[in-house]
């Protein structure tokens, strides 16, 4: 059962004129939002995965998205990567929108944007440098990434990273010998190699139990707090999105029911998000 929006859903901001514009990546115009989505909508098939969304994200800013298997929080997420096209409406970061920009801005926008997936997407044959420094490669000539996995490149860069989460001595250790907790810590640094401007995390803390989830929200924000960077993270427990983020949007059936500080989440809103569901 589809449930109406609350009225703690902030206002729908209107269209910008600029939303079409596409200008360029390096524009120095200020912007201070980093996500934009007007009328967004993907469908698969006959099946809306995400129906027609208005939403801003502001620079900074630790949006948690709530909401059932099946709500519309990957969806969101991966037209936000790139990995979907919108069937309706458009998605605009730092003012670009992507459909309509060019082949060198979107690669420009790819290097802005960090992805953490839920099975951490390390090669687990490889050693821990190798899979840092992965976070590179998108930079990195094909020779050079080549060359790399004879003598790594820029091992000290990849050593501090190491040291940000406790794991520096594990820098030549086979991935695939690493504990869980290990692993992820990997694929974080790995991220903060890439060092992103937007950071987006796909259920993070899924099949962990409550100490390492905590934990790795925990690492997650230290990270974004290094960089300044605007972090949106699909979530299933509520206690973690208001522990950590200052925002939560909540999906169900593919559209947005409520947006409101994290701080402002009551158990009432809650319920209604998750039973409106099961029923």
């Amino acid at each position: 059962m589809a449930t109406t929006p609350t009225s703690k859903q902030s206002a729908s901001p209107p269209a910008c004129s600029s939303l079409r514009d596409n200008r360029s990546v390096s524009s120095s115009a200020p912007l201070t939002h980093a996500i934009q989505l007007v009328g967004a909508a993907h469908r698969y098939g006959q099946q809306a995965g995400l129906q027609a969304t208005t939403l801003t994200i502001e620079t900074g800013e630790r949006v948690a998205l709530l909401g059932s298997s099946g709500s519309g929080k990957s969806t969101l997420l991966k037209l936000l990567a790139g990995t979907l096209e919108p069937t309706g409406g458009a998605v605009q970061l730092w003012g670009i929108d992507r459909s309509l920009a060019t082949r060198d801005d979107r690669r420009a926008l790819a290097r802005r944007v960090g992805l953490l997936h839920q099975d951490l997407h390390l090669t687990g044959q490889l050693r821990v440098i190798h899979n840092v420094n992965a976070g590179r490669l998108g930079e990195w000539s094909t020779a050079k990434a080549l060359a790399s996995l004879v003598r790594p490149a820029d091992r000290d860069e990849v050593l501090a990273h190491l040291t940000d989460f406790g794991i520096a001595h594990l820098i030549d250790a086979k991935t695939s010998t690493l504990s869980g907790g290990e692993q992820q810590r990997v694929a974080l640094a790995r991220l903060a190699r890439h060092g992103p401007d937007l950071i987006l995390a796909d259920e993070p803390t899924t099949g962990l139990d409550p100490v390492r989830s905590a934990e790795a929200m925990e690492l997650l924000i230290a990270q974004t707090n290094r960089t300044d960077a605007t972090l949106v993270v699909s979530l299933h427990d509520p206690i973690l999105a208001q522990l950590h983020c200052t925002r939560i949007v909540a999906l169900q059936d593919g559209v947005v029911v409520f947006d409101s500080p994290a701080g402002k989440v009551d158990a009432a809103d809650l319920a209604a998000l998750y039973e409106a569901r099961a029923s």
